[in-house]
């Protein structure tokens, strides 16, 4: 059992996660920092209002305070953008590139084996290969 879970933790997948998660963390704590001390603050002086803490409302003698969830929700889309722009966007991007580069080269690939099927068949049927650049077998 010991050695199982020796060889669970010392896989590639677990210690990639677990650097993940602490990048992860470390990264959320500079876009929590940027939110809090910058743009926070700037929407706070746009409505102003010096800091979302203090926003609240009663119903019926009860108090809801609702600044924090302000706070917070601002936080995750900072969080989320960050993490859109700079790296979701920019693998589907790389992904984009080199999906492109292996369908023109499977193209090319496949035209290179066409062509030669081609010639084989026009050399034992006797007869000329078609000219480059001649659809194959389409009318």
């Amino acid at each position: 059992m010991i050695k199982g879970f020796k060889q669970f933790i010392l896989r590639g997948n677990v210690i990639d996660l677990a650097v993940a998660v602490v990048i992860g963390l470390a990264f959320n704590s500079v876009i929590q920092a940027l939110v809090r001390d910058i743009v926070t603050p700037l929407i706070a002086a746009i409505f102003a209002k010096p800091s979302f803490e203090t926003l609240t409302f009663t119903v019926h003698h009860s108090r809801f305070l609702y600044g924090d969830v302000v706070n917070y929700l601002i936080g995750f889309v900072a969080v989320a953008a960050a993490i859109y722009f700079l790296v979701v966007a920019p693998v589907n991007a790389l992904n984009r590139r080199r999906r492109a580069g292996q369908a023109e080269a499977t193209v090319s690939e496949e035209i290179e084996l066409l062509t030669e099927i081609r010639d084989i068949l026009a050399r034992s049927s006797g007869t000329t290969a078609a000219p480059q650049g001649t659809d194959l077998g389409r009318s």
